[in-house]
Parts: structure tokens; sequence; C-alpha cells
């Protein structure tokens, strides 16, 4: 025999309803607890986003492995946590705007990623891991020295990068004519084939493509603009993960695995 009157009745429906969805809230709350209390998306893995290719720091090889730099330096954060790494490709507007953290599709960001003043209003950085400038490449047997041999010339950036932002500041005074490219690749592939003059981008990206096309191309002139790279987690959100990703940037600095890693994709030890 059922006593509940219609309102009871749906007054207990709904406490139901909201019971089943905290439950379920819990539920989905724990299984992201992984790893010693480090919160990841995906339960085993420390899922990264970066935006290719970027060589040294993030590109495919001929098997269609995603390596690099920075790829080698979140392994180390991977085993430590006991996960595997799984890298997300997406565009780097997602990235730096926080978005991709923000909404769950990547533990951290990894991307050969300047930290800056803006973009710390919307992630939280590690500490430095890598000191970068930038660099004007053109091809060998230019006479371009400096980017006021660049006038009413076009000069390839890459989009939302800190190497687009610097061209701008001196786009007018310069008299440059800026061409804005998606990604590195194309923004490369734009100065092989004499779409461009010269091109804008860190100096490390322009120093492995010239080991890859040897005799083609030379760095013209660098600017030193004092940049840092650092990995990124969602703002306010996952603390436990940026500490852990600075422990081991630091141990990895003082047992020399850091030396050895820089060694292999920069081609030199660092400088200390």
């Amino acid at each position: 025999m059922n006593c509940l009157s219609p309102a009871r009745k749906a007054g207990f429906l709904v406490t139901m309803v909201a019971l089943v969805a905290i439950a379920g809230c819990a539920k989905k709350d724990e299984s992201e607890v992984q790893a010693g209390g480090v919160r990841l998306v995906q339960k085993g893995t420390l899922t990264v986003c970066t935006h290719l290719p970027y060589a040294p720091f993030q590109s495919k090889d001929s098997t269609g492995k995603v390596v690099g730099f920075d790829v080698d330096l979140m392994d180390l954060v991977a085993k430590e946590l006991g996960v595997q790494q799984a890298i997300v490709d997406t565009p780097f507007e997602g990235i730096k705007s926080g978005q991709d953290l923000n909404t769950g599709k990547c533990d951290a960001a990894a991307a050969g990623m300047t930290i800056t003043a803006e973009r710390q209003k919307v992630m939280d950085f590690s500490a430095p891991y890598f000191d970068a400038t930038q660099a004007l490449l053109v091809k060998t047997g230019k006479t371009y020295r400096s980017l006021d041999d660049l006038r009413g010339r076009k000069v390839a950036v890459q989009a939302a990068t800190t190497g687009r932002d610097y061209a701008r500041r001196f786009a007018k005074e310069k008299g440059l004519r800026l061409v804005e490219f998606e990604d590195l690749a194309a923004e490369q592939q734009a100065l092989a084939n004499g779409q461009v003059e010269a091109a804008i981008n860190d100096l490390p990206v322009w120093a492995e493509y010239i080991r890859e096309n040897p005799g083609g191309f030379v760095v013209a002139a660098e600017f030193d603009t004092g940049e840092q790279y650092g990995f990124s987690v969602r703002k306010d959100g996952n603390p436990e993960l940026l500490r852990k990703i600075d422990e081991v940037l630091a141990r990895a600095r003082q047992d020399g695995t850091y030396d050895s890693i820089y060694e292999r994709w920069i081609g030199r030890r660092p400088n200390r």
C-alpha cells in the first residue's frame, strides 16, 4: 500500500535524482584521483596537449611517433606518476588561451610555450625549463641581416606566438609586410617556396630546420627577447600536478638527466 501523497512522491523523486547525481560526481572525482593524489583526466594516463610540428620540441618521427625535447621531459613526469604519456595535437590558440586545460582536454600543455604575463592569467606555469630567443631565418645567399633590411618585404610569422608578437612591435617602424601562418610547417614552406623573404620564430626551431635542410637556410639575426618556456596546467585547478612537474624538473637538472635530454635535442649542453 502506497501511503505517500502526490506532493511527497514528487519530493522523494527529486531527492533520489539529486542523490544519484551526487554519487555519480563523487565517483567521477574519485576516478580522476590517480598516482599519489594527482588528478588526471584519464585513468592511467598523463594527457598532454601540444601543437605539431615544432621540432625539436615536439614532432613526428618517420614512424609517426611524437618525439622531442618536451616529450622526453614530460615522459619523466609520467614515469614519476606511474602512468603513460598520451599526446593530443591541438591548435595552439586553444592551448595558449587555457581553453584546452579548462575543458579537460588535457592535464598539461607542453608546446614550446613562452611564459608571459597574459598567459599566466589563464593557466598556471611550471618553473622555466628552457631559455629561448627569437631569430630571423632566410635562404642561403640572401643579404638580409636585420629587420631594417626587410623594409617593404614579406616576413612570415606563426599565429599566436611570441615571435609574431615581437614582429608586430616593429612591423610599422621597419615597414614589414607580415604574413601569418597557422603552424610552423606552413611558415617553413612559405619561406622555402619564396612566398616570403624571411621568417621569424624561436632560434632552436630554426637550428633544427637548418640541420634537416643543410645548405638551404641561415639564421640572419637573433633577437634576445629574454623568453623562457614553461609547462602549464589548469588555472588554480591542479596544484598537485604542477608541484610534481617542478619536482621532476628540479631532480632532472640535479642528476644530469636534463643535460642529456638537452644535448640530444638541442645539440649542445645548456649554459648554466
